[in-house]
């Protein structure tokens, strides 16, 4: 198996081309952004990644539309917008938490039809407010779309279901055998994100997760198959911050790069699966 490790550009400060220096010193793979529509600055932004050796694993968060119709047709305009970069693979927070399954299922439909015209895979992300949101509404899709691949970013059902999924099992199950692409964020019963996961006080949260990307990896190591795994530790509204200055209570990129050396030793080490 081979398992690669993202950057998120989210909450990044700096010039594209330094961002992009920084993630290649880390030790990074690649990076996980979206991808702007001017068609100069994409070009741009391509060729920085290609200057620095980065991968692209392209995303979409937009799903902005409150309407099925319409929210459906700016879906294909940025998959479209997104592929036509040759990404490794495209991550998408795909459709509303409010829509029905009927409404939902034609964006799954499409993202199948234009991953297998384009030979790039695309994942859909569980995430708060889109439509595997929760454990038991995702599980219903998975029993429904038998092909269905996710981006796990199961720090949401954490904060969903307020609770560190003792009693989802099932449907946590079901989860990691369709996941091909984590977000190594850690989420605790009333946030998507702990402050600070080296902080003793979300040890248990912590090890939660880990237990849950262990078998992840488990399965792809059985496999034979490739993983990515985006350490994905946001800023401000995610990351705590003090009122008034709004000053951060951790770092946001010292975060995620203890992620990455967390997750390369325990998977990549010696002594990992």
């Amino acid at each position: 198996m081979s398992i690669k490790f993202y950057a998120p550009l989210w909450g990044n400060t700096r010039s594209f081309k330094e961002f992009c220096k920084n993630v290649t010193e880390a030790g990074y793979e690649g990076v996980e952004m979206e991808l702007p529509l001017d068609v100069t600055a994409k070009r741009e932004v391509l060729n920085t990644l290609k200057e620095y050796g980065l991968e692209l694993i392209a995303q979409y968060y937009q799903s902005f539309e409150p309407e099925p119709v319409a929210n459906l047709a700016a879906y294909r305009r940025y998959l479209e917008h997104l592929l036509e970069a040759a990404p490794v693979a495209v991550n998408c927070q795909t459709g509303k938490d409010f829509f029905s399954f009927q409404e939902n299922e034609p964006h799954f439909s499409l993202a199948r039809e234009l991953s297998e015209a384009s030979g790039i895979p695309i994942t859909h992300e569980t995430h708060r407010g889109k439509c595997l949101y929760s454990a038991p509404v995702a599980a219903m899709y998975f029993q429904k779309i038998p092909e269905l691949r996710i981006c796990l970013d199961i720090s949401h059902w954490c904060n969903v279901h307020e609770s560190l999924l003792e009693d989802q099992k099932e449907a946590v199950d079901l989860a990691l055998s369709r996941t091909d692409h984590i977000h190594s964020r850690v989420g605790f019963a009333e946030g998507p994100q702990v402050n600070d996961p080296r902080a003793p006080e979300w040890s248990d949260a912590l090890q939660a997760h880990l237990g849950w990307w262990d078998r992840v990896v488990e399965r792809h190591r059985k496999a034979g198959t490739s993983l990515r795994i985006t350490t994905e530790f946001g800023p401000f509204p995610y990351m705590p911050s003090l009122a008034y200055t709004q000053m951060p209570v951790a770092n946001q990129w010292e975060i995620n790069v203890y992620m990455l050396h967390l997750l390369k030793d325990r998977y990549l080490g010696s002594s990992s699966l």
